[in-house]
Parts: structure tokens; sequence; C-alpha cells
């Protein structure tokens, strides 16, 4: 696709052609990313395709031609599927930057929730198949075949010990039992993850045929896990802590912005390195007393300006609470900048923010950074009451500077209505529409509570927004 702008003829057609020239960078930036991602995507699709390919190469396909082998090939089949899903799912976890910028964090980690399930089904099913198909080739029930396995066969007790490691971390991952867990259970179990996979690894070439050596099976499985896990080290561990030594975060001052409500600004070396920009977040682990052992995530709420860097944080749980005790000196490592919460996925020239309580501190930093005309972003701001509405004044003088609508919806939700709008906007006929005439034609940013932002993107797909016109910054781990 050719995009090109037309030539200047006056004053008023540059002023024009300098918008189109604006709109043909977006359109650009946005086409390039659709590629890419459909470039990733087809990669995850072959990676199946080759497990298969391979296996029927290395004579898979004899296990179909006999009645009494089809679930052992059966079994072989789903637990190969099984290894790549999970291997592609370290991947998406090992925020590596190009899968970043494309898709964005929360997606990418949304599809790394997606085939949990799945994966387990699949490896379930590898056990349970082959302890059926290798119990009637030795006249054994499957309860004795297991018990077999375990004992004489090698490293069959270990696979076993992975399976269980692997039940484990999607239990604690579904959203009725995490919503339960506090964020440090959850991210220490979820370690297990990575002992599950080492665990498993071993069996996969002392018991599986397919990794015989010489064979074209074995060199790929030791490509695709020596890929995921260093990764998953590069991009988790020596990154971070180089670019930690690299920048000396400090923290500068903690101001009070509103009852369990403060704003951490840090200051370093050679910040601009970073390359981040408002809307993005980092995962912060600040080294005080009671603090150093864990890591949150907190999204930016002011654009870096070169000399520091600054979130707001509300007091939410126990390591939220903490940082109202930060003291300045406190030396801080991180993870990041993460996530396309930002100017590199819009669409279109026009913009319209919605943001409620603490998610409007990543709504003013988005709208601080981003490329934008005057008149053409809208922003909406919620809170149940006027402390609510946090960072307020340096909103407002925002959006004086990028001459930018701003509405503000104060008060309750109506009783019995499910909207994300106050009573009192409702009860006058608000909609998003009327609160925002452009949106048709605009993106989209939310950022709020995950109930709270549904509704919001309920509202605007009412309205015809597409998928990709809707940006919503989402806190769920």
């Amino acid at each position: 696709m050719t995009l090109t702008a037309p030539k200047p003829t006056s004053a008023a057609a540059r002023r024009k052609n300098v918008a189109t020239q604006r709109e043909i960078q977006i359109k650009k930036r946005y086409i390039a990313r659709l590629r890419r991602g459909d470039l990733l995507e087809t990669i995850v699709y072959f990676s199946v395709a080759i497990v298969l390919a391979l296996f029927l190469a290395d004579g898979g396909a004899t296990y179909f031609l006999s009645l009494k082998d089809v679930t052992t090939g059966i079994g072989i089949v789903t637990g190969l599927v099984g290894s790549d899903l999970m291997l592609i799912m370290l991947i998406l976890a090992a925020r590596i930057p190009v899968i970043d910028r494309t898709f964005g964090h929360d997606k990418a980690l949304a599809v790394h929730r997606k085939l949990g399930k799945p994966v387990l089904y699949l490896i379930l099913a590898h056990m349970f198949l082959l302890m059926i198909g290798y119990g009637i080739a030795q006249g054994l029930n499957p309860i004795a075949e297991a018990i077999d396995m375990i004992v004489n066969q090698q490293d069959m007790s270990i696979a076993f010990i992975a399976t269980g490691l692997l039940i484990a971390v999607v239990v604690t991952s579904l959203v009725i039992v995490r919503r339960k867990l506090s964020y440090e259970f959850w991210y220490i179990v979820h370690l297990l993850s990575y002992g599950a996979i080492l665990l498993a690894l071993p069996h996969q070439f002392t018991q599986g045929m397919m990794f015989a050596e010489g064979t074209w099976a074995r060199w790929y499985w030791m490509a695709l896990y020596v890929g995921a896990l260093a990764s998953i080290t590069i991009f988790r561990v020596i990154i971070p802590v180089a670019s930690s030594l690299r920048h000396d975060l400090r923290v500068s001052s903690v101001d009070i912005e509103a009852p369990g409500v403060v704003s951490v600004t840090m200051t370093g070396r050679d910040i601009n390195a970073l390359r981040a920009q408002g809307g993005q977040f980092f995962t912060w682990r600040f080294w005080a007393p009671n603090m150093w052992w864990d890591a949150h995530p907190y999204s930016l709420s002011a654009h870096p300006d070169g000399r520091s860097l600054r979130i707001t944080v509300r007091d939410l749980g126990k390591g939220s609470a903490r940082l109202l005790s930060l003291k300045p000196g406190t030396r801080v490592s991180f993870e990041g900048p993460y996530g396309i919460f930002t100017d590199a996925s819009r669409t279109t020239k026009k913009a319209v923010f919605v943001g409620a309580g603490i998610g409007i501190t990543p709504i003013r930093a988005i709208l601080e950074s981003s490329d934008l005309d005057p008149l053409e972003a809208t922003v909406i701001l919620r809170g149940s009451d006027a402390q609510d509405v946090y960072l307020w004044q340096e909103t407002y003088d925002l959006c004086v500077e990028k001459s930018a609508s701003l509405r503000v919806l104060v008060g309750h939700r109506p009783k019995g209505v499910n909207t994300w709008l106050s009573a009192e906007a409702y009860s006058k006929g608000e909609s998003l529409l009327t609160l925002a005439p452009q949106i048709k034609n605009s993106d989209l940013y939310i950022c709020g509570p995950t109930p709270w932002t549904d509704l919001v993107v309920r509202d605007a797909k009412r309205l015809g927004l597409q998928d990709h016109q809707i940006h919503a910054e989402r806190f769920d781990f």
C-alpha cells in the first residue's frame, strides 16, 4: 500500500499538508504493526506444523497403522503440541521488545493465559494416553503402568513432578482463584512454571523416540528450548539488571496527592536512553525494608522529562501501601518500559481519553506525550467524588495547553443501571457520543477498574468503534 501527500500551494494548504502527513505516518505505523503481528502469529502456527511434520518424518505415522498403537500415537502428538505451546507461552511472557511493540504487554499476556488450560489438557492427555497405550503393550492397567514408568524408566519420576507443578500454576492462574491470592503469592507460584519445564525436559530426550540423536526433531527442540529459556534470561534478568545499574535510579521525592495516594519521583542517569513514553509502565522494585523482595507494575503518571520518572500509586494492597512510607534516596531497580498504551497504537489523528480513579494518572501521562493538534483530543475523567479525580490540576493545564475538550463526571453510578457514567450524567442523558462527539473517528484510550473499563468498551462498540480503535489499559496480573 502506497500513501502520498499533496504538494502545498498556500499557507492553508501547507497546514493541511502537515496534517495529512501526520495522518499518513499514523496509518503507516499501524499497517506496519499489523503486518508484524500477522507474521508473528504465522510463526506460532508454523511451529505447531513443524512439530507434526517432524513427528511424521521420523516414523510417527506407524503408530496409526495398528489399532493397538493409536492410543500411544495420539499420546505422543498431544505431548509434542503441548510442549510446543508451553514454550510459546514462555516466549510471550519473556517481554521480548518486538512482541511488546506489536501486541502490547497486556495482550501478549492475555494470549499467554488463554494457552494455559489448553496446554495443561494436552499434557494431561499425553500422560494418561501413554499410560493406557504402554499399559496395553505390557498387559498392565494404567495405574500399574504409571508406577512402572516412575520406578523403572529414566527421568519419568521428575516428569510426573513437572506435571504436578504445571497443574498448580494453571489452577492459581484461574481468575476465580487468582483474585483471592496476593500478588506476591501468585508470583512465587507462577515461577514454578519454569521448574515444570526444566523438570519435564530430561524425559523428552531420554524416553522420547522423536528426540533421538541425529534427527532433525532433536535439533529443533533443542533450539526451541534454548531460545525460550534464553529469552527469559536475557529480557527478564540480564537486561533489567544492567539497565538498573546503568541508570542508578533513586527516589527523589514522595508527594501526597490525596489520602492514600502518593506520587513517587525517581531521578537517575541518562533517563532519555530508556525511550519511555507517557502511558507505559515499568515493574518497580524499591530497595527498602519490607519492600525489596517483591516487584510491582506501575504506569508512569508523567511523560519522562529526561531527568526523572514519576509514578502515582493508590493504596490498594500491601505492596502499594508500603510506598507511602518510602524515603528519598531509596535505590530503585526496574524492568521496562513496557506496553503500547501510547501513540504507538494510534490509528487515527483524533483521540478520546477516558480515565477513572487512579486510572486517570496514566491518562494524564499519555495526554502529555501524545502528538495532537488543537481540538483533536477529548478527555473524560471519572471519580466517586472530587478527591478521586487525581492529578486534576495537571490534567486541566494539559487540556488547556493542547486545546483539548475536558469533561469531568463526579459521583457514584446510578443504582440498578449497568453504566460507567455518574448518576448525574446518566440522568441528563449523557453518553460517550454526547461527551465526545468525534469519538467514531478517534482512538479511544481507557484506564480504570476492569468492570468499569468493560462498560466503556461495551458502549464504544455499540457506537461502532472497531477493536483496533479501542486501547484499554488493565491492571490485572
